[in-house]
């Protein structure tokens, strides 16, 4: 597979990974075997970032539409994602309702599914 899409499943950042693993082919095996014994470059990746906007937006607690209302659009570290969790920006607040109105509405309308059933 491209490095683009291995990236991905490890949840990393692409352009933070060593120069080999962005200019090579990823098999499935070595996929498996990066995600079993991760090398000590994965490991400090995942610990200290930079991260994707999918994993910043997990670790915020928000969506990734979120991020980008609130003007992050590139990767940030794990240093970066805490001092923003520390400010607690009013966009950051706004979006954390926003979820946690989604994430209402998603379980109502499941209850409402498993109800009819």
């Amino acid at each position: 597979m491209k490095p683009a899409t291995a990236a991905k499943k490890l949840g990393v950042y692409l352009e933070a990974t060593p120069a080999e693993f962005q200019e090579g082919v990823v098999s499935r095996d070595e996929l498996n075997a990066l995600q079993t014994e991760p090398p000590e470059w994965l490991r400090d990746l995942r610990r200290n970032g930079p991260h994707p906007r999918p994993v910043i937006a997990a670790k915020l607690g928000i969506s990734i539409s979120g991020l980008a209302r609130g003007g992050i659009t590139d990767a940030l570290t794990t240093e970066q994602i805490d001092a923003v969790k520390t400010d607690n920006p009013d966009w950051l607040q706004r979006e954390r309702e926003t979820q946690a109105e989604v994430r209402k509405e998603e379980a109502r309308v499941k209850a409402a599914r498993t109800d009819t059933d």
